[in-house]
């Protein structure tokens, strides 16, 4: 064969192996592997992940930079509470003058003072922190210190703005500036199935970051926490599947844009620990509460006097409603006479099916639109009552101070600036008007049923009685306070009064006060010197 002829079979050959090589790539052949495909050398410019791996960094970028900007302004918050005297009860009978020298002994020390821990975070650049009422006072009694922890370290002493049991809501304050704070969202545009983190402090694990989804809206928690019975207290709390445990409570839950939409205060488990079932306050209440406490020094909040349930199939049989919704009326709280409701003509077994022309779907519905009034507006309730329907005009009243709020009352500085109960705060003690149910139990004269019952006594208040000198001090549960005889002469009927009988009163003055004690049936004056 000629030179020629062999190049030119060479060539047939060369260009029939590239053919076979194309022909098999175009029928996938050879294809790569993936272990090939995402080897550097190999790797395409143009190629890109599946659309589920960009999803996943996706969400995993948008934990990470939440978590980044949130937790510097999230603390944790440790509750100190110097311990309480128990009281006994006075001996009956006894001669005149004799009770001063019994009283001194009623008071037995307990020196173990409880500690208690929580979270919180910062909603203003000058020191203002939301968190639970239950961090502030665990177990009713009004923390004697609070000492809150920043991400970097520093630490301050807290004193309290105000505290709502009725919703679980506290606003605290610390003296600093140019803190890192957070960015309050809106709960209404929140939806289930969302993704939320909880940041917080969990059993002493400092700045922990869960994760989960919204799980429900709208939580009603009857039956399922151990919370006192309170016919003011809000039911509309968000339900969540990120982990939630003691040292939780008071920190935020946030959703990926980095907005608060509650505030984690509750969990549900037969353990005490976190079994899936967390719960937050809608931030929409907080906020409420907190702009309340700053601009009135306590909470506003209008009611409407019922007690309610949420609609039955009964309910919507009865009166002829296509869908079960709605609020079925049980009773009325009648804690100064007739309640709002009762007053414009509600009946028990009434469904109130909306407001204002807003549809009520339940109870925390309910709740929810009412509490965007002003205690003395007027609204209108759509009622199914057996089978009519009817509009019913409701001015809306206020319930008691006792049932809403709790005001400072430690002494970690003067409040009176911030629209706080400045009486309060100086003597360092919480006071309650006083219900039907005291009055008659305790048998109070009717001139006298007008006081403030003295609920809590702080050890280191210049109102906590001292054992060695006859008439001083308050006793929390026995005392009634009734009027102010110097510097000032005021019947004490409200806080205000009282706020009214302590204005001007100098650090190192006497405040006399007028007082019903409620166990032995007699008045008696009570002398304070004020310490600041």
């Amino acid at each position: 064969m000629s030179m020629r002829s062999r190049i030119t079979l060479g060539a047939a050959v060369a260009v029939a192996f590239i053919c076979g090589l194309v022909f098999a790539s175009g029928v996938d052949l050879t294809r790569f592997s993936w272990a090939q495909a995402v080897r550097p050398e190999f790797a395409s410019a143009k190629l890109t992940p599946p659309p589920s791996v960009n999803t996943a960094e996706a969400v995993s970028d948008a934990f990470e930079w939440v978590a980044n900007t949130v937790t510097p302004a999230v603390v944790s918050i440790q509750a100190e509470t110097q311990p309480k005297r128990s009281r006994q009860q006075m001996p009956q009978g006894l001669p005149p003058g004799m009770d001063q020298f019994f009283r001194q002994f009623h008071q037995q020390p307990d020196n173990t003072p409880q500690v208690s821990s929580g979270s919180g975070f910062i909603v203003s650049r000058d020191g203002y922190i939301l968190t639970n009422n239950h961090v502030v006072a665990d177990g009713g009694d009004l923390a004697d210190k609070l000492t809150v922890t920043l991400l970097d370290n520093r630490k301050f002493t807290a004193k309290v703005i105000g505290r709502d049991p009725t919703t679980d809501v506290a606003l605290i304050k610390i003296d600093a500036n140019n803190l890192p704070t957070v960015a309050l969202g809106e709960d209404s545009a929140a939806h289930v199935g969302q993704w939320v983190l909880a940041i917080g402090n969990p059993l002493g694990l400092n700045f922990t970051v869960t994760s989960g989804i919204v799980s429900a809206k709208g939580r009603q928690l009857n039956g399922l926490l151990n919370t006192p019975d309170n016919p003011y207290a809000i039911m509309d709390y968000i339900q969540t599947d990120a982990a939630i445990n003691p040292g939780n409570s008071g920190g935020p839950l946030v959703n990926l844009q980095g907005q608060v939409i509650g505030i984690n205060s509750a969990l549900a488990s037969g353990t005490g620990y976190f079994a899936g079932y967390g719960f937050a306050i809608p931030i929409s209440l907080a906020r409420k509460v907190m702009d309340d406490f700053i601009k009135y020094g306590h909470v506003r909040r209008a009611v409407l006097g019922v007690s309610i349930v949420d609609a039955s199939n009964a309910d919507a049989t009865i009166n002829g409603m296509a869908d079960i919704h709605g609020a079925s009326v049980q009773g009325f709280t009648t804690d100064n006479g007739p309640s709002p409701a009762e007053q414009a003509g509600i009946d028990i077994s009434d469904v109130i099916i909306s407001v204002d022309g807003q549809q009520v779907k339940d109870v925390a519905a309910l709740q929810r639109v009412v509490r965007n009034y002003e205690p003395g507006q007027t609204i209108k309730l759509g009622v199914m009552r057996h089978g009519k329907s009817l509009t019913i005009p409701v001015k809306l009243g206020e319930p008691p101070a006792a049932s809403t709020t709790a005001l400072a009352s430690n002494d970690h500085g003067d409040n009176s600036g911030s629209g706080t109960a400045m009486a309060e705060t100086k003597l360092g003690i919480s006071v309650a008007p006083l219900t039907n149910a005291v009055v008659q139990q305790d048998s109070v004269p009717s001139q006298y049923s007008h006081g403030l019952m003295v609920t809590d006594v702080s050890p280191s208040s210049p109102a906590f009685p001292d054992p060695t000198s006859a008439g001083s001090g308050l006793f929390p549960g026995q005392d009634i306070i009734v009027g102010s005889l110097y510097p000032k002469k005021v019947d004490i009927k409200s806080v205000d009064d009282l706020n009214k009988a302590v204005q001007g009163v100098k650090k190192g003055a006497y405040l006399q006060l007028l007082v019903y004690n409620a166990p032995q049936a007699r008045t008696q004056v009570v002398n304070i010197l004020i310490s600041k």
